[in-house]
């Protein structure tokens, strides 16, 4: 190949609009979006891991594009705290618990934003932001680089297939290395990543980044950043510039046509083909393009939205689907098209209850939403009119008359959940896919102070149900006790608070309970028959069949199947024979908890011409299924697994593997970086509890971990004999 440095006069062009503008909030750059308003706008969602600095890039994107005037910081001194954190909780603690929306404006093109949490117990907020998203910006810390969350994020992205780009912060952090992040991003997520940029500097000489596709080095001045002044890349650098350029031609080389063949005959792309290529590749979800930064410092975040545009896709191009059902019950998917002539398709995706009624979250995928228009909810067939419809911007809101396809906006007064679909009158009855929603792995007990605050936690309870899907509530009756559940100790915590400052209703919590599961390991056959004569007509139903245990990633899920032939039971009483098996999954009866891994198939029954009805069928499942989990020699209960990522001092290792070890995790990476050892361990949530105390009594203050959800596994035949001797007691006590 040719050296770099010979290259067409595309190297040195000054990159129109950055030629020392200030990005102020008064002045924008020279360039403007060309097109339609739907090719001008991107819907893009900040994720990562906690404390990456998402919410600080968030506030540094609305400041630059005008939309404040002063930028706060995440739990600053002034206590103010940033924009997007407008909870009192997150400004009081310092992380992000809720998603917030806001619109911003750059380069004539709209963005919409949705800045999300970043620990995992809020991980809710980040599903659903990204199940209507099109695109995203995965901030990584250059020192921690990817972490446990950075994981789960990934995962839900590709769940969604969200094309992003990555954006490696906190340059200016002592051990900042960005190479190694990328690298990183490579090795543990898969990812083809090449970093578009070189750090001029690192740590607490960090200046700014060379552009390896200008070929310009780029400084941020001013108060605040504002001002990019743009230079020639220092000498020092050009070699690293060099060989990072072609890094990217070669990683483009693999993934795109246009580039393999110019790879191959050894010429070089001119700047506009070689960015096609870079917006293809990623629209595609075949390459991330990597940007380096400090948003603390106020570097690099403008190169950052300029990204955003070039090689994230506009709602247009991603594909959207919705499903419908016809008249024979079969489901077939339809493509849902960005035009905002056709009929109005829309997806509510969040849910927020405040003085005003009930604020819904609304993407709009097709048509145009329209003040007053009539909507149909197709999850409960009802018929909503659109009174108020708003632009959301944090916790502030602007009112707006319409929104068109790709739409991010807001209802009031509009009763339904996160996940139901909104389409017009004249449009087919779709249903947009689902939104997935986590299994709560963890249940507190609640006790109030005075039985009169019993209204006040029945309103809070409901309403916080009502906001997250993940968040659950039950009466136990035996205990007498509101059993709450969730994702994690944090999460309920969150929720605990809330009710106190929200609806002042005194409550406490009791010790925090595992979300058991009861299972088999054994295929088990069923042939019951449940017979009941009062005299009139009576009860009558035979089923057979038999329960197969699921293992692996279905070990979570209740599955029911029928595979009668004939008409030996009457098909208007399948739906109850579902019915009485779903009864009885509710609470097993080794432990008291959900019954999970376990499908049921119906093989053949008997019904009576008077005797036999749904509810008499309904009976025989619930009866049948219960008796088969007692006969069943060898029980087994789940126990929830977290993956587990420690950080501390490289001098407190041996003390660290020693508590997981005696806690039943197993270690499953070890990494260092600058005198700190981070351990990657699997560790069941029950021995969890308490863990941030003792880590910080072994690590002098200096230990910190994260942990999110990994899987259901067997509990050891010791603990699971004591669980079931445990709940056998409390039994016993309570006939007595």
């Amino acid at each position: 190949m040719k050296s770099i440095h010979t290259l067409p006069q595309w190297i040195t062009k000054i990159r129109p609009g950055y030629n020392c503008i200030p990005y102020s909030t008064t002045q924008q750059p020279e360039r403007v979006g060309t097109g339609s308003l739907i090719e001008r706008t991107r819907n893009i969602g900040i994720s990562a891991h906690i404390d990456s600095g998402k919410t600080t890039v968030s506030e540094r994107i609305l400041f630059y594009t005008g939309r404040i005037s002063q930028m706060h910081e995440v739990k600053g001194k002034d206590q103010v705290g940033a924009t997007m954190d407008s909870m009192e909780l997150e400004r009081q603690r310092g992380i992000t618990i809720q998603s917030a929306a806001t619109q911003v404006e750059w380069r004539g093109h709209c963005l919409n934003l949705i800045d999300t949490p970043g620990h995992v117990d809020f991980t809710i907020e980040v599903e659903r932001a990204l199940r209507v998203l099109d695109s995203a910006v995965l901030v990584i810390c250059s020192v921690g680089g990817v972490q446990s969350q950075t994981h789960t994020v990934d995962r839900q992205m590709r769940r969604y297939k969200i094309p992003h780009l990555a954006f490696i912060n906190k340059l200016d952090r002592q051990a900042a290395d960005p190479d190694r992040a990328v690298r990183q991003m490579r090795s543990k997520l898969g990812h083809n990543a090449v970093a578009l940029h070189v750090p001029i500097g690192l740590e607490q000489n960090f200046k700014g980044v060379a552009d390896v596709i200008s070929m310009k080095a780029y400084y941020f001045e001013g108060e605040h950043g504002e001002i990019v002044r743009e230079e020639r890349i220092p000498e020092d650098l050009q070699d690293v510039c060099d060989a990072r350029y072609l890094e990217l031609l070669e990683a483009l080389a693999n993934v795109d046509e246009q580039i393999g063949e110019l790879f191959l005959e050894e010429k070089y792309p001119s700047t506009e083909l070689l960015k096609s290529a870079i917006r293809r590749a990623t629209i595609n979800r075949k390459f991330v393009p990597v940007i380096l930064g400090s948003a603390l410092k106020n570097k690099g975040v403008q190169p950052l939205l300029d990204c955003v545009l070039d090689y994230l896709p506009n709602p247009g191009e991603v594909e959207n689907w919705a499903q419908l059902e016809d008249e024979q019950g079969r489901v077939q998917k339809y493509r849902v098209e960005t035009d905002p002539s056709k009929s109005f398709v829309g997806l509510a995706f969040k849910i927020e209850m405040g003085r005003y009624g009930q604020l819904t979250y609304l993407r709009v995928y097709q048509g145009t939403l329209k003040k007053g228009m009539w909507l149909l909810n197709t999850r409960n067939k009802k018929r909503i009119r659109v009174q108020r419809s708003v632009l959301m911007h944090a916790n502030k809101m602007e009112d707006i008359q319409a929104a068109e396809s790709g739409a991010i906006c807001a209802m009031f007064g509009v009763e339904c959940r996160s996940g139901d679909t909104f389409v017009s009158e004249d449009s087919p009855v779709y249903s947009m896919e689902p939104i997935h929603v986590p299994e709560p792995v963890i249940s507190q007990a609640l006790k109030l102070k005075s039985d009169s605050e019993s209204k006040k936690l029945s309103r809070g309870l409901g309403r916080f149900q009502l906001e997250d899907p993940t968040f659950r509530v039950e009466y136990n009756e035996e205990s007498r006790e509101t059993i709450i559940s969730g994702m994690g100790e944090l999460h309920l915590d969150i929720y605990v608070q809330r009710l106190r400052n929200e609806f002042d209703c005194q409550v406490n919590k009791q010790d925090p309970q595992v979300a058991y599961r009861e299972t088999i390991k054994e295929t088990v056959e069923f042939n019951h028959v449940h017979k009941k004569q009062t005299g009139g007509a009576g009860q009558y139903a035979a089923i057979r069949g038999r329960l197969v245990p699921l293992i692996g990633e279905d070990n979570q899920k209740i599955v029911f199947e029928d595979r009668t032939i004939g008409n030996n039971i009457p098909r208007e009483y399948i739906p109850g024979i579902e019915k009485g098996f779903m009864d009885a999954v509710k609470q097993g009866v080794y432990i008291g908890q959900r019954v999970a891994g376990v499908k049921m198939f119906l093989e053949d029954g008997k019904a009576h011409i008077v005797d036999s009805s749904e509810l008499a069928f309904r009976i025989a499942a619930r009866t049948a299924v219960q008796n088969c989990f007692r006969q069943i020699a060898e029980p087994r209960i789940l126990e929830p697994v977290m993956t587990v990522e420690v950080s501390a001092p490289a001098e407190f290792q041996r003390e660290m593997q020693n508590t997981i070890t005696k806690k039943r995790g197993t270690i499953t990476g070890t990494d260092s970086t600058e005198g700190y050892i981070i351990l990657e361990c699997e560790v069941p949530l029950k021995e969890m509890f308490g863990y941030s105390t003792t880590l910080r009594s072994l690590t002098q203050g200096k230990g910190e971990f994260t942990m999110e959800f990994l899987r259901y596994d067997y509990v050891p035949l010791v603990i699971q004999d004591q669980l079931i001797g445990e709940y056998q007691s409390r039994l016993e006590e309570k006939r007595k």
